[in-house]
């Protein structure tokens, strides 16, 4: 991974707190919204990778696109975790300022990748 590219970096560092936080709510016994919050965290740096080996610049904007939707979803998740009371609000909240962060730089790159040049 270069090192130059944030999205990269921020969308897998992003991916391992996921991780973690699965782990916690699968010892839980949270099998349903763990499983969810996993595959929408995890899927963003996915996508961001899949988009650095994109065949066209619509298959890119069509990457990062995804990536952003899935930060979406996740935010959601996040949320609906932290109002259920199923991790504590300090947790959520700095799970969602970053997945905010993240949605805001995809936002970011697929308006300017969207511009016809």
């Amino acid at each position: 991974m270069k090192e130059d590219n944030i999205i990269q970096k921020k969308s897998y560092e992003f991916a391992l707190q996921v991780i973690s936080l699965y782990r916690k709510l699968y010892k839980a016994n949270e099998f349903v919204l763990s499983r969810q919050i996993l595959r929408s965290g995890t899927s963003i740096g996915a996508n961001v990778e899949e988009a650095q080996a994109a065949q066209s610049r619509a298959d890119f904007v069509s990457k990062m696109s995804i990536a952003s939707k899935e930060a979406r979803e996740t935010c959601y998740w996040l949320r609906l975790l932290r109002d259920s009371n199923t991790i504590s609000k300090c947790e959520a909240d700095a799970l969602l300022s970053e997945a905010e962060s993240i949605v805001n730089i995809l936002t970011s790159i697929v308006k300017t990748s969207s511009k016809s040049k």
